[in-house]
């Protein structure tokens, strides 16, 4: 994902398009500017169950370990939007901030949840608890971007 595609550029994105229609598209262009998972990551253990597309994400150390990288990928375009969204919500944080994210009040100020179905707002949760389930069990590994920032 190129450096500004941050959420503060999805906000944005979304307070300028007029209309849901014009914001699915949005959502489904930020799935296209994802950059590709590689297959070796689609694995069982990354995959989210829970949702009815295929999903995987996984979070790991960046290369200096100051903070961690989500990587995902799915099979429909919306939802691989909402990985976009959920890559820029974590984007450079550490697994402690990632675990205090309220990332409901991030999907309330965008409005996503009043426009998607009842279907997709459970797997967008299980998308959200399955990078805390992977943030969570990096907080233990010395080394690993588990500082909370001061």
């Amino acid at each position: 994902m190129s450096d500004e595609l941050t959420y503060d550029y999805i906000l944005d994105g979304f307070e300028f398009l007029p209309d849901w229609e014009s914001r699915y598209q949005f959502i489904e262009d930020l799935g296209r500017k994802l950059p590709p998972m590689d297959d070796s990551l689609k694995t069982d253990e990354n995959r989210v169950h829970g949702c009815m597309s295929m999903v995987w994400v996984k979070a790991e150390p960046d290369a200096d370990g100051a903070a961690l990288v989500i990587h995902g990928d799915s099979d429909t375009s919306t939802i691989k939007g909402v990985v976009a969204i959920l890559v820029a919500i974590f984007r450079g944080m550490t697994a402690h901030e990632i675990l205090d994210t309220d990332t409901d009040a991030r999907f309330e100020e965008l409005g996503l949840f009043d426009h998607l179905s009842p279907t997709r707002h459970v797997g967008v949760y299980a998308i959200v608890e399955k990078i805390r389930t992977q943030a969570a069990a990096l907080v233990d590994q010395p080394g690993t971007a588990t500082q909370a920032s001061s």
